[in-house]
């Protein structure tokens, strides 16, 4: 059975820093990526990777996507958070190398971790 587990997340004060990890289980993938969610808000891109990496425009330079085969893992590294950084941050996981910043290519997600930035 596939599980994608979250952690790391939490309340941090604007310029903070944060990692989030995403702890998958039962196989592994190609590609593994990070979305967030605010209220009232679609879902959206944040950064995915497969054999390089890719960024939302909003989080390039900040933010910084890792994994480790060994464990299965994949790293969120969050540095100068921004209030509207504020959202519910969820792992995904998928098979297909293409359209990494699309929710529609990935097959598995974790329950979200909430992530709050302050003034």
């Amino acid at each position: 059975q596939v599980q994608l587990v979250e952690s790391g997340g939490g309340l941090v004060q604007a310029l903070g820093s944060l990692r989030l990890s995403c702890a998958a289980s039962g196989r592994t993938f190609n590609v593994m990526g990070w979305f967030r969610q605010a209220p009232g808000t679609d879902r959206e891109f944040v950064a995915a990777i497969t054999w390089r990496t890719y960024y939302a425009d909003t989080v390039q330079g900040r933010f910084t996507i890792s994994r480790d085969h060994a464990k299965n893992t994949v790293y969120l590294q969050m540095t100068s958070l921004k209030p509207e950084d504020t959202a519910v941050y969820y792992c995904a996981a998928g098979t297909v190398y293409s359209d990494t910043n699309h929710t529609g290519n990935y097959d598995y997600w974790g329950q979200g971790t909430q992530v709050t930035v302050s003034t």
